[in-house]
């Protein structure tokens, strides 16, 4: 069921998969690419947080889906704002106070971000998938292509069936800010050394939007625990293109390095 909640001035819809008592804290709380929004993760949230029995809060961003719009163009700072503002304020407004962050893409650097802010202790453990955390050649090629597609085939009208009025500011959002002069030396490395949760760092090795090189800075810089996970025959989506070896990988970190002992494994 999609509910409604105001974060940083805007209405976002959000959702719980496999909800569970409060009690079953913490929550999976799943953060979306670029161009994602709820209904594009698919299945993939409640069949994760069935298979670890936690409830799971699904959201997407202003500007995505069936939430407000934005006004464009973004701040370079977005994905800092995302973290820093928005993001707590959904955990506050429903009380979360024990959460694990899995993030693809965009949502990936959000989790980051905010787990190297979280000065109370939140956020116990960080996901992420297809993350960046600075600017490369690869990524502004594959950005730049996702244009061409854009203009070329129906993309629109696909997204526009998960977004909604919101379609061009999502993609426009997206695509505009990583070619933009000024985007160029975009980074973000310096909230790793303060991340003290642990992470596992997650990429395909076919990724066309970033190369090893990104995982690479993530794990080198984090201030705790980091495992590294480079998955074959898999691109920009772990959890669509390698869905069963992503969920596993997920499965045991949290078990492992969350809930912190072997006995957690039957959890």
């Amino acid at each position: 069921m999609i509910e409604y909640l105001t974060a940083s001035g805007k209405q976002l819809e959000y959702t719980w998969s496999h909800r569970a008592p409060v009690d079953k804290e913490p929550v999976l709380v799943f953060l979306h690419e670029g161009l994602g929004c709820i209904a594009m993760w698919r299945d993939f949230p409640t069949q994760m947080s069935a298979a670890l029995d936690m409830p799971g809060l699904v959201y997407s961003r202003a500007g995505y889906g069936g939430s407000d719009p934005i006004t464009l163009p973004r701040p370079i700072t977005y994905q800092e704002d995302e973290a820093k503002d928005a993001l707590n304020d959904v955990l506050d407004t429903l009380d979360i106070k024990r959460a694990v962050l899995i993030g693809h893409s965009d949502g990936g650097t959000i989790a980051l971000i905010n787990a190297g802010c979280d000065k109370g202790g939140r956020i116990l453990g960080a996901v992420t998938m297809a993350a960046h955390v600075f600017n490369e050649q690869i990524c502004i090629d594959g950005i730049k292509e996702a244009l061409d597609v854009w203009n070329t085939t129906g993309l629109r009208e696909k997204l526009k069936r998960y977004h909604g009025d919101n379609v061009d500011v999502a993609f426009h959002g997206w695509n505009d800010t990583w070619q933009r002069d000024d985007y160029w030396h975009w980074n973000v490395e310096q909230y790793l050394p303060t991340i003290r949760c642990p992470l596992l760092v997650m990429q395909g090795m076919g990724d066309h939007y970033g190369s090893v090189a990104q995982v690479d800075a993530i794990i080198a810089g984090a201030g705790g625990f980091s495992q590294k996970l480079m998955l074959p025959e898999c691109g920009h989506n772990p959890h669509v293109d390698q869905s069963e070896m992503t969920m596993n990988a997920i499965g045991t970190f949290i078990r492992l390095q969350v809930f912190g002992d072997s006995a957690a494994l039957s959890r």
